[in-house]
């Protein structure tokens, strides 16, 4: 065997060479192809029911249980999601203060809405179709908000018709409502909610022309969202998908719709507080300060950041409710400071539900629950009568 022979014989075979720059490559710090597009976070694997020790532990799972597109569905804001974004950097701008000393196991957060007792002001926000997320849908939020004392407000665009979901358990109940130009199907849902014992009415009157940039691409073949095949006269094919069934709402609907509800009314998607005073005007005997989690209105500010302008334009007229971007106790706390009587949360329990079914949505309520105990104990403040704008700094920009 001659030198060049030899040579080959001890160097790297073709499959060797490829595979070292496989290797190679691989490694390298400028190529991200190898990354995982979902990581976990902190994460090296998914945890276990009873792992679960905050609200974000539960986005993995729910996110691994359900289709893409339903993940992407329950995801999404509108447009460039700024304000979905900023619902979350809110909570950056107000920092708590206080001089603590509270053992949390006195802390009582008990409170009263509309002349219901509620033993906590944290409430389950109205988000639809939620049988795409567990088979039980509705059903299993309303087993898990009635064995840990929460009231959930049932979605006009919910999987289970209002009477089916009050018959699954017997916990407080409100009906939000999406309402159309025509009063007579106004009528009947409403009619329909009183007979199932709805408590109260929540009218919603944002979300009325927004569009969803993720869902655009959306090419998957099961579970697409909604909004991306519908196509009705109501809902033109534009570009963008854009609907107009909202788009006619005037505050007089208020005074149209006050005849037929028996119970408290409220307005859900204020921001300002000339909104706020239009809707005392108009008979509305409740606010619900929303931007609708970021799918309402792109470049919008967070709810949190408006919270004490609605509550300053009230003026303790009528309570004072929040939703759109709560996933912690803390949080809950500093819209209770700001103002609020009440939040609802709405994509914490959707986490819940989709990763463990009830007893996700269930466990979800207990440690946000748990959690607004400790940060009251915290600060320093044994009931919600002792919360106020003392123990808080804003800095919103």
């Amino acid at each position: 065997m001659g030198k060049i022979e030899q040579a080959w014989s001890r160097g790297f075979s073709r499959r060797e060479a490829l595979a070292g720059l496989a290797s190679f490559l691989a490694a390298s710090p400028l190529l991200h192809a190898q990354r995982d597009p979902w990581p976990l976070g902190p994460h090296r694997r998914f945890l276990g029911f009873d792992e679960m020790r905050d609200v974000f532990d539960f986005e993995p799972i729910f996110r691994a249980n359900v289709p893409l597109s339903i993940y992407d569905y329950t995801a999404h804001g509108t447009e460039s999601e700024f304000t979905l974004r900023r619902n979350r950097d809110a909570f950056d701008w107000v920092q708590l203060v206080g001089g603590g000393g509270v053992d949390p196991a006195d802390v009582d957060t008990s409170t009263e809405l509309f002349g219901h007792q509620m033993p906590s002001p944290i409430m389950l926000a109205p988000t639809s179709r939620q049988r795409d997320l567990h088979p039980d849908g509705e059903l299993g939020m309303h087993r898990a908000a009635t064995t840990t004392s929460t009231t959930m407000i049932v979605s006009n665009s919910s999987s289970f018709q209002f009477p089916e979901i009050a018959e699954a358990a017997d916990g407080p109940l409100w009906y939000q409502r999406y309402a159309t130009r025509q009063m007579d199907p106004n009528r009947e849902a409403l009619d329909a909610g009183l007979e199932a014992g709805a408590q109260a009415f929540v009218v919603t009157i944002d979300q009325q022309a927004s569009y969803y940039e993720r869902d655009l691409h959306v090419r998957h073949l099961g579970g697409r969202p909604r909004q991306v095949q519908r196509r009705t006269p109501r809902n033109p094919p534009n570009p963008y998908r854009v609907g107009a069934s909202r788009l006619w709402y005037e505050w007089t609907l208020f005074d149209d719709l006050r005849p037929m509800i028996e119970v408290p009314m409220l307005a859900k998607g204020i921001l300002t507080g000339d909104g706020a005073k239009k809707c005392l005007e108009h008979g509305v005997d409740g606010i619900i300060v929303s931007n609708h989690g970021g799918r309402a209105l792109d470049y919008g500010p967070s709810t949190l950041e408006v919270l004490a302008e609605v509550v300053e334009a009230v003026g303790g007229r009528v309570p004072v409710l929040i939703d759109s971007g709560f996933r912690r106790g803390a949080d809950v706390l500093k819209a209770l400071a700001l103002g609020a009587d009440a939040v609802c949360l709405g994509r914490a329990s959707r986490w819940g539900l989709g990763a463990f079914g009830e007893p996700g949505a269930q466990k979800v309520l207990e440690i946000v629950n748990a959690e607004l105990k400790q940060a009251m104990a915290s600060v320093g403040a044994a009931s919600l009568a002792a919360i106020d704008r003392h123990i808080v700094k804003t800095n919103f920009p």
